[in-house]
């Protein structure tokens, strides 16, 4: 059976995720991202207005027109969790391809408001909820498995699609993570079953593989964010919080803390309501009934209002903006825009490292520098990754035991760290190491 691999966006860059697999007569799509960073540029952007040819002009979704080039028939499109560099691009290119999307729960949801925000096209791909561990068909003679991994993000997985040549292992994004602080660990014991198997080609993202050891559990991060936090106790003045909005582990651990310290905590900023509740609809989260959620903007302000008149030291706001972003709340109470006053001495807690982008970098320092010219004391880097370092890149080759390797997720410096990591695992860049672009494919079975 022939064997093909489309790697059409992520392989240049952090985000716009998309690579097909043909399998003989049969394509799986995996991932269908945004790159965040193109839209940043343009504060004004609002992609759900755009059409999808002048979104790949600029570079924000992927270009599949490669696809043009397989010959098969797609049976599958299949993101690997619920971050927008991984789905944000569905809603603009789903409905050229009449094939189901397959994810997780949390992450179909996710993929629901995205198609259901759209104004441009009318996305009627059938949304098929499977959990990790689960099976599917593909065609006569392969087979779709989710592995269980764990990520910054519930409900991931790692696909695999098994074909009579061996298992194709998409392994994008993860971290080897034993002691989770929501959801199962990953399923380590899978990959090993599935290197035993067989494995074709194993595609890894590569964010961290020029960082040495391993990366720490998210009980780590709970940790020392209840530290912080605990230290704050007596603080009478004003607290905010600010962390990834999908990060529903952290999140929950923010608004532990806040109840634990004396605080009521309150998530405020569209995608902070957006995720939480529809963690909290599905059961995934068992957050307090009294906790407030808000996305729009009149309500974020009324309750900066109400945390004003009642008291900044009764309230936890936990605010999106952990980027800088320039509409996200916390950006806002720096520039002075919202009922919230910053006084001297005031806490802002950054449970969130700066995405190594020269967008978010620019942007994550002018807000600093605001919050700091009203008087704030910052609090950063309560945080841990959600990618592999080199340790656990080491430690999945020797789970899988793959026949051939493609970095993804990177730009080609990002890609060094894992090929001399490869290499020392007797891989060879041009033989069985496949250092790749977008819009590329790889003959991997003729």
């Amino acid at each position: 059976m022939e064997i093909e691999i489309a790697t059409i966006g992520g392989y240049e860059e952090v985000g716009r995720q998309m690579t097909a697999v043909r399998a003989g007569e049969d394509i799986v799509i995996f991932d269908m991202g945004l790159n965040l960073s193109k839209v940043l540029i343009h504060d004004d952007v609002r992609t759900e207005r755009m059409h999808s040819l002048d979104l790949i002009d600029m570079g924000a979704i992927p270009d599949d027109r490669v696809m043009s080039d397989l010959k098969g028939d797609v049976q599958a499109i299949v993101p690997t969790h619920g971050h927008l560099d991984h789905i944000g691009a569905i809603s603009k290119l789903a409905h050229r391809y009449d094939a189901p999307i397959v994810a997780s729960p949390f992450t179909i949801e996710l993929v629901r408001e995205e198609i259901n925000d759209e104004n441009k096209f009318d996305v009627q791909n059938d949304l098929v909820k499977m959990d990790p561990g689960g099976t599917m068909p593909i065609g006569d003679d392969c087979e779709l498995e989710f592995v269980n991994v764990t990520h910054s993000i519930i409900d991931a997985i790692n696909p695999v699609l098994h074909t009579p040549e061996g298992a194709v292992v998409y392994g994008l994004d993860k971290r080897m993570d034993h002691t989770p602080v929501l959801g199962d660990p990953i399923d380590m014991e899978r990959f090993r079953e599935i290197g035993n198997e067989g494995v074709l080609c194993y595609i890894e993202d590569c964010t961290n593989a020029n960082k040495k050891g391993r990366t720490p559990s998210e009980s780590v991060a709970r940790e020392h964010l209840k530290d912080v936090m605990y230290s704050l106790e007596d603080y009478d003045g004003g607290i905010v919080a600010t962390t990834f909005s999908s990060h529903i582990a952290r999140v929950s651990s923010l608004v532990e803390f806040a109840k634990d310290i004396g605080r009521k905590p309150v998530l405020l900023g569209r995608s902070m309501e957006q995720y939480s509740g529809t963690a909290e609809r599905m059961g995934a989260v068992d957050y307090p009934d009294d906790l407030g959620m808000y996305g729009h903007r009149n309500s974020v302000d009324k309750t900066f209002e109400r945390i004003m008149n009642e008291g900044k030291e009764k309230y936890l706001p936990v605010v999106t903006g952990h980027q800088g972003e320039p509409r996200a709340m916390l950006t806002r109470m720096g520039r002075g825009e919202t009922p919230y006053e910053l006084d001297e001495g005031d806490k802002v807690i950054f449970s969130a490292r700066v995405i190594p982008e020269p967008t978010n970098e620019g942007q994550r320092y002018q807000a600093e520098t605001l919050l700091r010219m009203q008087g704030a004391r910052i609090y950063d880097d309560i945080h841990v990754s959600g990618h592999l370092c080199q340790e656990g890149h080491y430690e999945m080759l020797q789970a899988l035991q793959p026949e051939n390797i493609i970095p993804a997720h990177q730009n080609m410096k990002g890609f060094s760290g894992y090929v001399d990591l490869a290499k020392n695992q007797g891989y060879n860049v041009g033989d069985d190491i496949h250092i790749t672009s977008n819009g590329n494919t790889i003959q991997l079975v003729e």
